[in-house]
């Protein structure tokens, strides 16, 4: 191929043109010959003053060329050169200048010289702002050509040839199109005719493949400087070209480093930064580009510091990210997310072996290569063409991530080593963000999780209550906040509603909401009335917090909580609530009345204030809706309070909807926009227990009380058609009321009350709760909570107004105890 062929005209370069410099042309006994309107400029004199006379008028001689004869014998000796000297310019200054001294050749032999001459004040200033002419004059190889007013080549030198390929012997006497046959030379000379038109510098790109690098492509800059006689007419036209490839791959190289930093990583997915990666490679390097990462990767688990893909078991890799310059990617053989066959013995493999970047700037698909070892790919490589290849690994913390691969194809130009220092920069930046992501994967993967343990799978209201929920986390890509919200089966057939919202969002407050909704359970467990709880989950907080605080490897960051406490019984239809610092709840009656009840706001969890909470008891008429939420749901930042809860009650008051449809409902409204705050609703649509359900007494303290609540407990199981548990009833029941008797002086309170379970509730007026003890052989007494226990799935005390209440529960269809006659009989009888 002809240098001709190998030329073509570009788009302007994003280069920095070469300089306009001040240019004289001299002839073989150092005449001045031909003078530009720049050495003008530079010097002073016009070309009338020195056309025709000695360079010694601009050109000072020194001791080593004392005469000008003796600065042409140095010019034929080093025949392209450069230095610096000191001139003086027409009006007497002096100026420190550099000059660089080119030998042209015309025809027959002849040569002139051709003089470029920069001031170097200019030049220095130009280097401190980042300029690159200083290199350009004085150490990069310069093609010239100079042409007469028809564009015929008078005068080259010997480097233009290294430029395009064209010899002086086709160049010289002859146009460009001559010289350039299918060469886009109209396009040029129109540029040269525009500078001998108009008489001043004009600047041209192009890029070409020079003789001495064929294979590779080089970027070069021409300005195009019209030469003067004596009378100022012009002459022709001096072409200097100066090959820029080299800050021309600083700027390319810098310009795409640019567009990594703000294309590569815009999220935390790791599956789109991998494609981001692709995405930016292709065209800017690469024809088709893919990224594949370890199989774990993409879901945040730990790399391998080094992968041995001719292990028994070699990793699975999946296409995290692809692309190419043709429509649909036909070169890949994999779809993106589907697992990637690595084939061993293949730079790939040796790529994560080693952890180090190949390049294979002429890739060899002949037969029996490592390129048959995967045939979809073999096929792939020989049907589009592919014929260079750069494989850089993904390297984060030293462990392997992945690989990146970069292709060429229809670019007929190989990769080179700038071109894999290019793609491992790009590689190693998308390295920290792929990590990045995969470390954000594995916490919230963690967080997701500790969510789905925290937060209850799901709500049990029992013959109360039938309850909904929604929850929307304000960050949504953790998917994870500081709400809680649950629904606790308490004795007696009631519940417990609780919404609570620790300070903050993301894992820090998802785990101290984890830990207020376990202590608000175990509060529960011991049948804490609304406000007593409070205190204690107060104090509780407090305590937790103060260990946080004494930890010297953590920062405290939840500061806290707010939390709303209901206790609802279905026998009563009473409603008792507290809150600490929570909105409180809206109650919509069975018409559709909205209420918001005035409850003490109380002060929030872990504040320190030392008030104690106050608790209101409301009736709630059967078929009531209790709405508790979290200020997410009320508070957004274009409304206030009072507006968002209208708002609320205006979705609520629909009583012929579903709890499921009424959540929607709400939460809608925040749907396609992030919430500023986590949103939390759990709505509770109250029953209540029919009266055939409930047997209650007040019984006489005295000791036929014990016998006559046994008849009346096991009359009434008959009635409920539950006779196989009239024995152990009889028994829990005795022992429940003997103790009442034994350790009370008021009236005593029997209630037997059939819902899921059966359950057995003894009042009395004696305040202190009973505890469970393991009597010895030799005593007398003590025995009774441990039959109690034996007998009842659970059993346990609670506070009422004036006393206390012991309760037991038993399943409905429970079989009785395998030794039930030898527990009866062992219990004194009345």
């Amino acid at each position: 191929m002809t240098g001709a062929d190998r030329v073509t005209l570009g788009k302007r370069l994003n280069t920095l043109a070469v300089s306009e410099s001040a240019v004289a042309m001299l002839d073989e006994r150092g005449a001045v010959v031909a003078w530009t309107q720049a050495a003008e400029q530079l010097l002073g004199y016009s070309a009338g003053d020195v056309v025709g006379r000695s360079a010694a008028l601009v050109l000072p001689l020194s001791e080593k060329t004392p005469t000008i004869s003796a600065f042409i014998e140095q010019c034929r000796a080093q025949n392209d050169w450069s230095d610096t000297m000191t001139v003086r310019h027409r009006d007497g200054r002096m100026l420190d200048i550099n000059h660089r001294i080119s030998m042209l050749w015309g025809q027959d032999g002849t040569i002139r010289w051709l003089v470029s001459v920069t001031d170097i004040g200019t030049l220095s200033r130009e280097v401190r702002n980042g300029s690159v002419r200083e290199s350009l004059l004085t150490r990069a190889p310069i093609g010239i050509v100079v042409r007469d007013p028809q564009l015929r080549c008078v005068w080259v030198n010997d480097t233009m040839e290294s430029h395009d390929g064209i010899s002086h012997e086709r160049r010289l006497g002859r146009r460009l199109a001559d010289s350039l046959p299918g060469f886009e030379a109209e396009a040029l000379e129109a540029v040269m005719r525009r500078a001998l038109r108009n008489g001043t510098t004009a600047v041209h790109e192009y890029r070409a493949w020079p003789t001495e690098d064929p294979r590779q492509e080089h970027a070069f800059s021409a300005s195009y400087l019209c030469l003067q006689d004596a009378d100022g007419k012009t002459l022709g036209l001096c072409c200097i070209s100066v090959d820029v490839t080299g800050s021309q791959r600083v700027r390319e190289r810098l310009a795409i480093l640019s567009q990594a930093s703000t294309r590569i990583g815009s999220s935390l997915d790791i599956m789109r930064t991998g494609q981001e990666l692709a995405d930016l490679a292709v065209p800017l390097l690469a024809d088709y580009a893919y990224v594949d990462l370890g199989e774990s990767i993409p879901f945040g688990e730990e790399p391998s510091t080094r992968v041995d893909p001719m292990s028994d078991r070699p990793p699975v890799f999946l296409r995290a990210g692809q692309a190419s310059i043709r429509p649909g990617i036909p070169e890949s053989t994999f779809a993106r997310g589907e697992p990637v066959f690595v084939p061993p013995a293949s730079p790939l493999a040796g790529v994560l072996r080693t952890g180090k970047s190949h390049l294979e700037p002429v890739l060899d698909a002949s037969p029996g290569t490592w390129v048959d070892l995967d045939p979809a790919r073999a096929q792939k490589i020989r049907e589009y063409g592919v014929h260079s290849v750069v494989i850089v690994p993904i390297i984060a913390r030293r462990a392997i991530l992945g690989i990146a691969v970069f292709v060429r194809a229809e670019d007929p130009v190989p990769f080179h080593e700038d071109d894999l220092l290019l793609a491992e920069e790009l590689v190693t930046r998308a390295a920290l963000c792929l990590d990045n992501a995969r470390q954000y994967t594995r916490e919230r993967t963690a967080a997701l999780a500790l969510q789905r343990n925290l937060l209850p799978y799901r709500l049990m209201g029992g013959a109360a209550v039938e309850a909904a929920w929604r929850y929307l986390p304000a960050d949504t890509d953790a998917g994870v906040g500081g709400d809680w919200f649950d629904v606790i089966p308490l004795s007696g057939a009631r519940v417990a509603l609780v919404v609570g919202d620790v300070v903050g969002h993301g894992i820090n407050a998802a785990a101290t909401m984890g830990r207020l909704r376990t202590a608000v359970r175990t509060l529960a467990d011991l049948e804490m009335p609304p406000d007593e709880l409070l205190a204690h989950l107060d104090d509780t907080f407090q305590r937790l917090a103060d260990q946080d605080a004494d930890a010297a490897d953590q920062t405290p960051t939840v500061v806290g909580a707010t939390c709303l406490y209901a206790v609802y019984d279905p026998a009563t239809h009473r409603c008792t609530m507290a809150r600490a610092g929570h909105p409180p709840p809206a109650i919509i009656d069975p018409q559709g009345r909205v209420t918001f009840p005035d409850l003490p706001t109380g002060s929030p969890l872990g504040i320190g204030l030392g008030i104690p909470f106050e608790a209101v008891e409301l009736e709630l008429p059967e078929g009531s809706l209790l709405a508790l939420y979290t200020d997410g749901l009320i508070e957004t930042r274009h409304d206030d309070i009072d507006a968002g809860m209208r708002r609320l009650g205006t979705a609520l008051a629909q009583p012929g909807r579903s709890l499921e449809d009424l959540c929607t409902q709400v939460t809608q409204t925040f749907l396609g926009q992030a919430p500023s705050d986590d949103i939390t609703l759990l709505l509770a649509r109250t029953h209540a227990l029919s009266p055939t359900q409930v047997a209650s007494w007040t019984l006489p303290n005295d000791q036929s009380t014990v016998r006559r609540a046994r008849h009346m407990a096991a009359h009434q199981l008959s009635e409920w058609g539950l006779e196989s548990l009239q024995d152990r009833t009889q028994l829990i029941v005795s022992e429940l009321v003997t103790n009442a008797v034994r350790h009370s002086t008021g009236p005593i309170g029997l209630r037997l009350i059939q819902h899921q379970v059966l359950t057995c509730e003894v009042f009395d007026t004696d305040a202190g709760s009973p505890r469970l003890r393991h009597a010895r052989a030799v005593d007398e007494n003590g025995r009774g909570l441990f039959l109690v226990a034996q007998l009842s799935r659970r059993w346990g005390a609670r506070s009422e107004s004036g006393g206390k209440v012991v309760w037991a529960e038993q399943d409905l269809h429970a079989p009785a105890p395998a030794r039930l006659d030898e527990v009866v009989e062992e219990r004194p009888h009345d």
